[in-house]
């Protein structure tokens, strides 16, 4: 694919989207690690020149498309939450249905996942400092949407609600770097069944972690 120059705001726009598609793809075949603005230079059909007139690195692209995949998840939050929550039940029965949602919404976006524990390691270097204010505040503004999502469904949370919401973000970026194992460990597992005690589920390992961040947050009766 080749590209006549971007002209109208229109065409830099969807020049942009472009770029952004073509890294999306990506990341459905290569952990973040692996993409590299070469490569996703090719694939759009843009000299690597081209594709920095757009975003200044490849940090700042994955982070664009980390702020789209979150709101992308929290549209569809807000419409699972209501499905699995009881509005009556005990505030500790709708704890518990609430870290049973997020583990397996979160854990069936490994993608999503991996961005998230890449964010502060590596995703928020390399970029300018306009660039970072820009990011932060998208950030904050998720953080803020997710929060309203949470408390809506067990506002006994109270001031925790953020709190929780922040650590279930990096919780969930953490546990990603684990999954899926490589295939050395996969056969050690299988040679050592005992070894297999190390092998972290996402989803089962989300559960778990939510479930002991909402009884730390949550007010005691």
């Amino acid at each position: 694919m080749t590209f006549q120059r971007a002209r109208s705001e229109e065409q830099k726009e969807s020049r942009r989207r472009a770029i952004l598609d073509t890294a999306a793809a990506m990341l459905d075949e290569m952990p973040v690690a692996g993409v590299s603005l070469n490569e996703l230079s090719r694939r759009v059909g843009l000299a690597k020149s081209n594709v920095l007139r757009y975003f200044e690195s490849r940090e700042a692209v994955l982070l664009e498309l980390l702020d789209d995949f979150l709101g992308t998840w929290l549209t569809e939050l807000a419409q699972e939450l209501p499905m699995g929550i009881e509005p009556e039940a005990a505030p500790a029965v709708r704890a518990d249905q609430l870290a049973e949602i997020l583990s397996r919404s979160l854990g069936a976006r490994p993608v999503l996942c991996d961005l998230f524990g890449a964010q502060g390691g590596v995703l928020e270097h390399n970029i300018s400092v306009e660039v970072a204010k820009r990011h932060k505040r998208a950030s904050l503004a998720r953080l803020d949407a997710m929060t309203g999502i949470v408390c809506r469904h067990l506002p006994e949370l109270g001031d925790g609600a953020q709190q929780f919401c922040l650590i279930a973000l990096v919780t969930a970026g953490a546990l990603s770097s684990y999954v899926p194992p490589p295939p050395s460990l996969l056969a050690a597992y299988a040679e050592e069944p005992a070894l297999g005690v190390l092998h972290v589920d996402l989803t089962d390992a989300l559960r778990m972690a939510l479930s002991s961040a909402l009884l730390g947050v949550l007010p005691r009766a």
